[in-house]
């Protein structure tokens, strides 16, 4: 099982979905045969209904989602008609509700307590250094290959296992094509393939450039 930790949000058009690099995520590795579940948290509200829906229609588990009586689910809306860069992607966005839910490390820790046998856990770059450090301590104690994403330029912000992967992701619209990458290199070390291996297999897999590859690749 590949278990993906961040934020959740919802996306209202061109085509409804989820939105965000921790579902493209998991829901590029349910594409591609593995069990995925998530870990965040959705406005106890209409769209979040939505969204936890959809993962479940996409083949991804929503065990851990929490809840949230107060803070409605982030909804990413398309770029107006007037946006000098129509083609830019929206989920590089800022969320429309930048009170949304955020993801705490109590929220981390009980959600992987619903997860108890988990192969691969990916965090997302946009999960507080507070929650890492429950990632990284319940990847530890399942026995897990952890995956930690981190912006372009910017140091690990918190002491990994010896053996972890490290993953430079991109800040500029990629088309959900670093989350497929993510999601493909996630399943192939949740089948069994070491991780150099499984990191070939990704980028052959999704397309992923020679000169991208080089940049994202394990550290």
């Amino acid at each position: 099982m590949i278990v993906v930790v961040g934020s959740l949000a919802w996306r209202e058009a061109p085509v409804a979905a989820p939105a965000g690099r921790a579902p493209e995520i998991a829901i590029a590795a349910a594409a591609r045969g593995a069990q995925a579940e998530v870990v965040g948290r959705v406005g106890d509200d209409g769209t979040g209904d939505a969204l936890v829906i959809a993962l479940a229609r996409a083949g991804v588990g929503h065990a851990a989602v929490l809840r949230d009586p107060v803070h409605g689910t982030p909804v990413l809306t398309p770029p107006p008609a007037d946006d000098p860069d129509p083609f830019a992607d929206d989920t590089a966005r800022p969320v429309a509700s930048p009170g949304g839910p955020r993801l705490e490390a109590a929220d981390v820790s009980l959600g992987l307590t619903y997860l108890t046998t988990f192969a691969v856990l990916v965090v997302a770059d946009d999960v507080p250094v507070a929650a890492m450090r429950a990632c990284v301590e319940g990847a530890q104690f399942a026995g897990a290959h952890l995956v930690l994403l981190v912006p372009p330029g910017r140091l690990q912000p918190v002491t990994l296992p010896a053996d972890a992967t490290v993953l430079a992701a991109p800040d500029v619209a990629d088309e959900g094509a670093f989350a497929a990458l993510v999601g493909a290199y996630a399943a192939a070390v949740d089948a069994g393939e070491a991780p150099v291996a499984a990191f070939r297999t990704a980028t052959a897999a999704v397309g992923w450039e020679a000169a991208r590859a080089e940049d994202a690749a394990p550290a």
